[in-house]
């Protein structure tokens, strides 16, 4: 039996596996570790860490449902006897389904939000014949209304019902989550502290909003449309999993080689240290900007000389997308590695780790019982700010045409785009609003959820603190 759908497995999908069953590896940890579980609860224990976890708790979420990726079973043409199935060249996602007809609602060119009507004039031919300029009617934009003028009624209520639509997941959501809560205290016989209210709240808020969105996304161009008829709201969302996968996994690309290279250098000094110094001093004087660059259009070209390679446009822009996150990786672990290279110099000359070497222990457990747990606090502060600068980062490469592909939804590329359409006269702002706007709340959350973990890891943070 053919399926109606045929899965598709990208690379940068395998990366969005690996990296959920690292978080949940990461939090069975937890249980060994009552000390970090300890440090967690700090951060979580605060109405901003709670917050601000839900918030980007979604978006990874989004980028998840996005990373489904499958082809649908074309239709046989009328009259054509045949057994072979033949699958669709373009690649969906759950979250396309999610999402309903918003990406296939394409119109001609600009629209406006919420309007009925293009936004630029064309030619328009009345019912006598004469050909006059006028602002023709949207073909996928309230064609459910019986007259125009019920617009501004029918918004109202759709969005009412769409918030209402997302409410109801969330009442579901924390009506199980609340029992999970009490079945957990039942066993324990520990009452929870931590503020589960404000994460229900915005939990809400969050499925609210989206529910809001969706629904009323289906009727109408809620941000507009781009030069092209795509519509906004949907390029934005779709823009969440690059966000969240370049910020992630470029991350993770570069940290085991700055702890691998910093921890060397400062614990066994000598050739090693000079060796890793050179490493990432000639690294640094090189422009970033331009290696990347480079590196970029070096892949490209490859790409483009082996389309063998691939079967659908998607999968090249998805090979140029990890190329670029491992490009990155390896361009950016420079600074971390000079701040663990300089932690571990000051501790491997502390007192316990001479004794430790007195007593003949070897520098694989001192490395891991003694340089590698003082050295966390380092490393998780830097992920988090990492994340946040690496979203920043690919929003100006593709702003500078060295980014994600074009044909991949990304921030960047809108912002890209926006550049020109800011200096009309009148100004086309709305391509622009939706991708500031989602980056500004996952930047921000990321920022004020990774100074929380600053100051539940760092030492120094809570020596003062404990002296206040």
């Amino acid at each position: 039996m053919d399926l109606a759908i045929k899965p598709v497995l990208l690379g940068t999908d395998l990366l969005v596996y690996l990296l959920i069953a690292m978080i949940v590896m990461f939090l069975l940890s937890l249980k060994k570790n009552p000390q970090n579980r300890d440090r967690w609860r700090q951060v979580f224990s605060t109405r901003t860490g709670m917050v601000t976890f839900v918030i980007i708790l979604s978006y990874i979420s989004i980028a998840l449902l996005d990373s489904l990726h499958f082809r649908k079973q074309m239709e046989p043409v009328a009259g054509q006897e045949t057994t072979e199935v033949y699958y669709s060249n373009t690649i969906n996602s759950v979250l396309d389904v999610m999402l309903g007809e918003m990406g296939e609602n394409t119109e001609r060119t600009y629209s406006a939000p919420l309007s009925l009507k293009s936004w630029v004039n064309e030619n328009v031919i009345a019912e006598d014949g004469s050909i006059t300029r006028a602002q023709p009617a949207l073909v996928h934009a309230g064609q459910h209304l019986e007259s125009p003028d019920d617009k501004v009624a029918d918004i109202i209520w759709q969005s009412l019902v769409g918030a209402a639509k997302g409410l109801a997941l969330a009442a579901v959501l924390i009506v199980l989550h609340k029992q999970m809560i009490a079945r957990g205290e039942r066993a324990t016989g520990i009452r929870s502290t931590l503020p589960w209210r404000s994460a229900w709240i915005t939990l809400a808020i969050v499925l609210g909003l989206l529910g809001l969105l969706i629904h009323l996304g289906n009727l109408y161009h809620v941000l507009g449309t781009d030069q092209a008829g795509n519509d906004t709201l949907y390029d934005s969302l779709k823009g969440i999993r690059t966000a969240v996968l370049i910020g992630t996994l470029t991350t993770l690309i570069a940290m085991p080689i700055a702890i691998v290279f910093g921890i060397s250098a400062g614990y066994f000094k000598g050739w090693v240290d000079d060796v890793v110094q050179y490493i990432y001093t000639t690294l640094s004087s090189i422009p970033g900007l331009l290696l990347i660059a480079a590196s970029v259009l070096m892949f490209q070209v490859w790409i483009d000389n082996n389309p063998q390679f691939f079967e659908v446009a998607l999968e090249k822009a998805d090979a140029k997308f990890l190329a670029l996150c491992f490009i990155l990786g390896i361009t950016s672990w420079a600074t971390l590695c000079r701040l663990l290279r300089a932690e571990t110099l000051k501790i491997s000359q502390l007192d316990y780790v001479e004794a430790a070497h007195a007593f003949g222990i070897g520098h694989a457990q001192i490395l891991k019982r003694h340089i590698l747990p003082n050295l966390s606090h380092i490393i998780m502060i830097t992920f988090v700010l990492d994340f946040s600068g690496m979203v920043l980062a690919e929003a100006v490469l593709s702003y500078i045409g060295v980014g994600i592909d074009p044909t991949m939804a990304s921030w960047g590329n809108m912002i890209n785009l926006a550049r020109a359409e800011l200096a009309r006269e009148p100004m086309v702002w709305w391509n622009l609003s939706g991708a500031f706007f989602l980056m500004f709340t996952l930047v921000l959350s990321a920022n004020l959820f990774s100074d929380l973990v600053r100051d539940a890891f760092d030492p120094k943070t809570r020596v003062e603190a404990a002296k206040a």
